[in-house]
């Protein structure tokens, strides 16, 4: 029988994967982890050694598609001046079923006819509670 798996595949039972897993990892792997899962990830670390990994430019490309790690907590983009609404931009934010539009005018906010001077004033309105208008509204 003739197989296409890498001599890691062949040589190494589920005791010695966890042990390299460790290594490469830094902790032990979930309990719940598939040998296969074991096996794919050993294999990549010694091509990764081997053949010297993923090139920056590609984790750079990557890391645009993944969210940060739970612990450091989740990717904040500072508006830039590209980013911000102009005016004549409708923000729209759908609340607890109902749809809430917001226009963006040169003095300030309109939303259901009336002015505001911020998205945090509209936010507070439509929640009851005191929210950054702008994390409200994604903007």
């Amino acid at each position: 029988m003739t197989t296409s798996a890498s001599p890691t595949q062949i040589t190494l039972a589920r005791p010695e994967l966890m042990k390299a897993w460790s290594l490469a990892y830094g902790g032990p792997p979930s309990k719940n982890i598939s040998t296969r899962l074991l096996r794919l990830a050993c294999d990549y670390n010694r091509q990764a050694k081997e053949y010297g990994g993923i090139r920056k430019s590609t984790l750079r490309e990557l890391r645009k598609y993944v969210p940060a790690p739970y612990k450091t907590g989740p990717i904040i983009e500072t508006p830039t001046a590209t980013t911000k609404p102009v005016p004549g931009t409708r923000l729209v934010r759908e609340w607890r079923g109902n749809t809430h539009m917001v226009d963006i005018e040169e003095n300030g906010f309109v939303y259901q006819g009336k002015s505001y001077r911020s998205l945090s004033a509209i936010a507070r309105t439509i929640t009851g509670a005191r929210w950054s208008g702008p994390r409200f509204f994604g903007v």
